[in-house]
């Protein structure tokens, strides 16, 4: 078996991770990242990022393209492959990858993301940006003026819903189940909302349009039928996966399936870090994966100094 020695080992290429090679690659470790998917995260699914700081407008791609140059420029190296394990043998950790390759390594920041449960509907990955959206802070503002529809009856579609109520023409709610499982206080606030309606025990079974969404198609999950709902765009909410499970054995796991660990971003196993997404926190945005992606680094580092 192929194996490569680095300081420091980064699982994920998102922008915690790759701000994390950033501010590890100069204070002078050797950094590989790791990704199995997509160079960039999450973000590369966003159309136009307005509420990164110092860019007004940029595409998700351009930004994920500007941290990924940086990352290289500095010195990172990056390899396409999907990490099965972690192994703590003490001084070092042994990172497991589907190549057959280990890395072996001082630290490592996990930073594996998170990602949107999405519909599971044919055309879902060709729309998405084009009116399938999983992110109201980054794309609500697209849909002034326009008719949306929120996907899911828990805390998170209720609060998606309520954001779009300000600035939207209509907000469909659809649910699932014949009731809302949000908070009671949230319910209340949309029963008060005149541009806010309601449609349970229907789940979405089709999506319409040529380059952009124009309608989706609703099935009753009691009697069958269908319906369908013109709408310009439609925001999913119906929770979050993270890609935890090759780290089960380093990290403590929270019953959602998030790395336990505060903003200092320890895990709990001296020497493995965790940042981004895939951690337990409040706020999900690129400003605070690339806040998580410094702590990590910062940490990483301090550690490895520590120990020479």
């Amino acid at each position: 078996m192929n194996k490569r020695y680095y300081d420091i080992v980064i699982c994920g290429a998102g922008p915690a991770g790759l701000t994390a090679a950033i501010y590890a690659r100069r204070a002078g470790k050797s950094v590989m990242i790791l990704e199995k998917s997509t160079f960039g995260g999450q973000i590369t699914h966003s159309p136009k990022v307005e509420n990164y700081p110092g860019f007004a407008e940029i595409s998700g791609n351009e930004l994920a393209d500007i941290f990924m140059d940086q990352a290289i420029s500095c010195g990172a190296e990056l390899d396409v492959d999907e990490v099965l394990d972690i192994i703590d043998t003490g001084a070092r950790k042994i990172v497991v990858t589907a190549s057959e390759t280990e890395y072996s390594a001082g630290a490592v920041i996990i930073a594996a993301g998170a990602k949107h449960r999405q519909l599971g509907l044919k055309r879902e990955d060709e729309l998405t940006g084009h009116g399938v959206s999983y992110c109201v802070l980054c794309d609500g503002a697209f849909f002034k003026g326009k008719d949306v529809a929120v996907i899911g009856g828990g805390n998170s579609a209720l609060q998606d819903a309520v954001q779009l109520s300000e600035i939207c023409n209509k907000v469909t709610v659809v649910q699932n189940l014949g009731f809302l499982t949000g908070e009671n206080s949230l319910i209340e606030i949309l029963k008060t909302k005149n541009n806010v309606e309601f449609i349970f025990n229907n789940v979405v079974s089709g999506l319409e349009g040529d380059t952009d969404l124009t309608a989706i198609t609703l099935q009753d999950t009691t009697t069958g039928n269908q319906m369908r709902l013109p709408v310009h765009g439609i925001f999913v909410a119906i929770g979050q996966e993270p890609e935890n499970t090759p780290f089960a054995g380093v990290t403590r796991i929270d019953d959602r399936g998030y790395i336990e660990a505060g903003e200092d971003c320890l895990t709990g196993t001296v020497g493995i870090y965790v940042a981004g997404d895939c951690r337990t926190k409040q706020v999900r945005q690129v400003t605070t994966a690339t806040g998580d992606g410094a702590s990590a680094a910062l940490a990483a580092c301090r550690y490895l100094d520590s120990i020479k």
